[in-house]
């Protein structure tokens, strides 16, 4: 309970009844924060303001929209030329989703760079995965709902996929087509579900929330805080260094929505839905081209001639399987340090692995022909490679680097470093 004398008097007597505000006190303020977390650090921060803006922007668009496919269209258009900072909104919400994916992966990069995934944080990994998967679900939700071409093109090869399953994979077509076309109750359906993701994804992300507290946060060093003077509290040092954070992330981000709001755009969906015309190349938003372009590059798997694996589901297995096999990346890597810093060969290969995502990105933007096959091919191999094979024997035989014997004296190591 609080016991300040100076709290106020109606803070204290809610607190008695109901201590939010220990709470609070407990887990903003006094946590315990490794005292050489860097601005790497703070992403994870400016992902949960993002999620509050993507959100708070969505249910204000929500209120306009018109989930018809006669309609959806046009009460887009309606929402940037008539609503009162509609053009703002829809801004904001379309910039903003590209901002949520570029803050998660490098989020999700520097939890591998520096180990965050090994023991004791396995449960809080695997949340953050989760979270990944959920806001592609919904990121891939959100692009239809303008019904331009490029949303419904998209929705038609994305969703057909699943017919590339055995047995079910028909039935589960027409059940997110609600029909045997893309028509108004796919949208009705993708409108309810986009709506409803983002209040699921708050909830694994309070799920994230409560790990990282139990079991405290990573460090660059990626050795434990043992000692009282290793932490400092996080309230004021992390949360002035985290809105530090916040207005940079800001600038850019609003330097996209009032310079360049189109810039990660298809000019495609400012083209009303057509069935009957489809766009030359069809692609997705850019923060799913390394993941498509493992989907296309992937052929017949074959046996003595026969075909074992068609070329769809092949592609279907391997593109799921690149994000399912981020779940099993505490146990592949089994070496006991955690932070690159400390494990050469691992570095090495970690920006090799940086590249191939780079790559595939790259490829997934271009037509599936000539060059840009064989170079997925060979990314999408080494993609694999590096999570069951190269992760694996690296823990075994790479010797790290002597580890710091604790955090402060790390810190107090570089300080004196830079005074000589």
């Amino acid at each position: 309970m609080i016991t300040s004398k100076s709290a106020h008097p109606v803070v204290k007597w809610i607190d008695e009844r109901l201590p939010v505000f220990t709470f609070l006190n407990r887990e903003l303020r006094d946590y315990p924060t490794p005292r050489n977390l860097n601005y790497w650090w703070s992403f994870g921060s400016i992902a949960g303001v993002v999620l509050v803006v993507m959100t708070l922007t969505g249910i204000m668009l929500a209120m306009q929209y018109t989930a018809h496919m006669d309609y959806a269209f046009d009460s887009v258009e309606r929402i940037m030329r008539d609503v009162n900072y509609g053009w703002l909104l829809r801004y904001l919400h379309m910039n903003g989703g590209s901002m949520f994916f570029i803050v998660v992966y490098i989020h999700l990069f520097r939890g591998i760079y520096f180990g965050s995934y090994k023991s004791p944080r396995e449960i809080l990994w695997a949340l953050g995965v989760v979270i990944l998967l959920l806001m592609m679900a919904t990121a891939f939700m959100g692009y239809v709902l303008p019904w331009g071409q490029m949303s419904f093109w998209g929705a038609t090869v994305i969703t057909n996929l699943f017919s590339a399953i055995p047995l079910v994979g028909d039935s589960i077509v027409n059940w997110l087509w609600g029909g045997y076309s893309i028509a108004n109750p796919t949208l009705t359906r993708f409108y309810a579900l986009h709506y409803l993701f983002p209040f699921l994804i708050f909830v694994v992300v309070a799920l994230h929330l409560v790990a990282l507290h139990m079991v405290k946060s990573n460090n660059p060093l990626g050795v434990d805080a043992k000692e009282p003077q290793d932490t400092i509290p996080f309230h004021p040092y992390y949360t002035a260094k985290d809105f530090f954070g916040f207005g940079v992330f800001f600038l850019v981000y609003l330097g996209f929505v009032f310079f360049a709001p189109d810039f990660f755009g298809e000019p495609d969906n400012y083209i009303p839905a057509n069935p009957l015309a489809t766009p030359p190349h069809i692609v997705p938003e850019w923060y799913f081209l390394p993941f498509y372009a493992i989907l296309r590059v992937v052929p017949d798997i074959e046996v003595f001639g026969f075909i074992l694996v068609e070329a769809k589901l092949a592609g279907v297995i391997l593109m799921f399987g690149s994000i399912l096999v981020l779940f099993f990346l505490p146990w592949l890597d089994s070496s006991k340090v955690r932070s690159a810093r400390f494990r050469p060969i691992f570095k090495q290969f970690f920006w090799i692995f940086l590249a191939d995502c780079l790559l595939l990105g790259w490829v997934g933007a271009n037509p599936p022909e000539g060059s840009f096959v064989v170079l997925g091919r060979i990314g999408t191999a080494f993609y694999f490679a590096y999570f069951i094979i190269i992760i694996p024997l690296v823990a075994r035989f790479e010797k790290p680097l002597p580890l710091p014997s604790s955090v402060v004296s790390s810190v107090l190591n570089e300080k004196k470093g830079e005074r000589s």
